[in-house]
């Protein structure tokens, strides 16, 4: 029985497909973090007022949620590839 060829492997396929959600959700979570810090700056410039500060406390929650899990699965993706190239596959 062979190997079924690479861009076939129903496997890397949907590692693929896993891989390019987790960058979609770790660029939004960093651009969170960057309206936070954007956010931040402002309401230190005009005085901390009220949605000011809700804002920044409302990105970096969505960001950490965002960031938090991507940072794992890109870690586990990763492994995966290196696991798969290390064993020939």
């Amino acid at each position: 029985m062979t190997p079924t060829p690479p861009s076939h492997d129903p496997v890397r396929a949907r590692r693929e497909r896993i891989a390019h959600f987790n960058l979609l959700a770790n660029r939004v979570g960093y651009l969170f973090y960057a309206v936070a810090i954007a956010c931040f700056v402002m309401a230190f410039v005009l005085g901390f007022k009220g949605p000011l500060v809700t804002t920044v406390v409302v990105c970096i929650v969505i960001g950490s949620i965002l960031l938090a899990p991507s940072i794992v699965i890109g870690y586990a993706v990763k492994a995966a590839e290196r696991e798969d190239r290390e064993n020939g596959r």
